[in-house]
């Protein structure tokens, strides 16, 4: 698992609910190369190993905020994030954002419920 980009805590317990912060394509300390897609898969991979360490899965995760730095990437982030979730759908928010910590493409920010 990846350290954060800022001072902050990647997952938080409350109550019967996990708040994951967004997390990008960070492995190793830096950001994955290869675009969106590389990106992403790489961001769900961060998020899946948060949920893990808890007990919890990507199943568990009822509502997910995705932000973009190009709004064109919206098709492309649908196609991925549907692989990652399977037929798992929880609410979401996608949203087209000036720009994103380390220049990355997308930042996926999700809460789960473990009750």
């Amino acid at each position: 698992m990846s350290r954060p980009a800022a001072p902050y805590t990647p997952i938080v317990r409350a109550g019967d609910l996990l708040v994951l912060s967004g997390q990008i394509g960070i492995r190793d300390g830096n950001l994955v190369k290869g675009g969106l897609e590389t990106e992403l898969r790489q961001a769900m991979a961060n998020m899946r190993a948060l949920l893990e360490a808890e007990g919890a899965s990507l199943d568990n995760v009822v509502k997910t905020m995705v932000f973009l730095a190009d709004l064109d990437d919206y098709a492309r982030m649908n196609e991925i994030y549907c692989e990652a979730f399977g037929d798992h759908r929880p609410a979401r928010s996608a949203f087209g954002v000036a720009a994103l910590p380390l220049g990355a493409r997308v930042e996926v920010e999700a809460w789960a419920h473990v009750g």
